[in-house]
């Protein structure tokens, strides 16, 4: 592949200044709308993060503890299969998880 790459008139230098310019769609600093509200969740539910991960496993989504904790702190990305999964291990519509 990057043969073909280097062989077009584009350097991996430009391909890289351009995807930089590129508009995103979360910029700042939260990567997601949830982490407070999953983590005041979790923690009414009496739950850990290693909790909220293993429980996750057993929907078919894989989040280690870890990313449970970037999502918390807002760091992480959110798929929509996540956010829906999420709300059904923690019991809350994921209404409740988008709103402030």
């Amino acid at each position: 592949m990057w043969e073909l790459f280097e062989k077009s008139s584009h350097t991996l230098k430009n391909f890289k200044k351009r995807r930089k310019n590129r508009a995103r769609i979360i910029d700042g600093k939260k990567k997601n709308l949830i982490g407070g509200r999953v983590k005041e969740f979790r923690l009414k539910a009496k739950m850990s993060q290693q909790m909220l991960s293993n429980k996750l496993e057993l929907q078919g989504v894989y989040v280690c503890r870890g990313s449970v904790s970037r999502i918390e702190d807002y760091s992480r990305t959110v798929t929509d299969v996540e956010l829906y999964a999420i709300s059904k291990v923690l019991g809350v519509s994921v209404a409740d998880l988008l709103s402030e």
